[in-house]
């Protein structure tokens, strides 16, 4: 199935959603984004969207008494922009099994998972979990969600030597172009309808 709407979940800086908007604006993605949704209202990612004439909306856990009533909104937030599937370009609040079930969602991950993901693996906690741990490559993850955390099937992934001077931060900019890069490639694919699962894993279909 094509898909030709996309909804971008941000909370931060919006780098990657600004990598999907500049896809989309060129053809390399045959797509466009159709909404923003934040979960924190002074994300500059909100921004971003703005100055690319996309509408956003805000949706915070913190405004619902509980998954499902947040679940909602988010549903009713994608819908209101017409999406057909969601992006989640630095995402960081949990999605709840009503919106996992309901749209086809890719996450990016900056690390190769199945290593340094999960709970509490997240932003510059992974590259120093890395580095604490003397591995000598990362890299990052697109992955479809799931109702897990960091436990759907991975679509592509790329490594990034860890050299013997890095820090959290010299790490993460390294990273954060392959999650450019592959994000990219990856909503492409997902777009053009040519994604399959099987069992776990996803075939790239011509």
């Amino acid at each position: 199935m094509r898909i030709t709407k996309l909804v971008v979940f941000v909370s931060g800086g919006g780098t990657n959603l600004q990598a999907i908007i500049d896809a989309c604006a060129d053809g390399r993605i045959g797509a466009r984004v159709a909404g923003v949704i934040s979960s924190k209202p002074d994300a500059f990612a909100l921004t971003r969207a703005e100055k690319a004439g996309i509408p956003t909306a805000v949706v915070r856990r913190k405004d619902h008494d509980d998954a499902q009533s947040h679940d909602r909104a988010l549903i009713e937030a994608v819908e209101s922009f017409g999406g057909e599937a969601v992006i989640l370009a630095g995402y960081m609040s949990i999605l709840g099994v009503d919106i996992v079930r309901k749209y086809p969602i890719v996450n990016v991950h900056p690390a190769l998972i199945p290593s340094f993901c999960g709970k509490g693996y997240y932003g510059r906690r992974v590259h120093q979990a890395v580095l604490d741990y003397g591995a000598k490559v990362s890299g990052a993850t697109v992955h479809f969600v799931d109702e897990g955390t960091d436990t759907g099937p991975i679509i592509m992934q790329k490594c990034v030597d860890v050299l013997q001077d890095d820090t959290a931060e010299t790490l993460a900019a390294r990273v954060l172009a392959v999650e450019h890069e592959i994000l990219v490639k990856s909503v492409a694919l997902l777009c053009g309808g040519r994604l399959q699962l099987r069992g776990r894993n996803v075939i790239i279909t011509q």
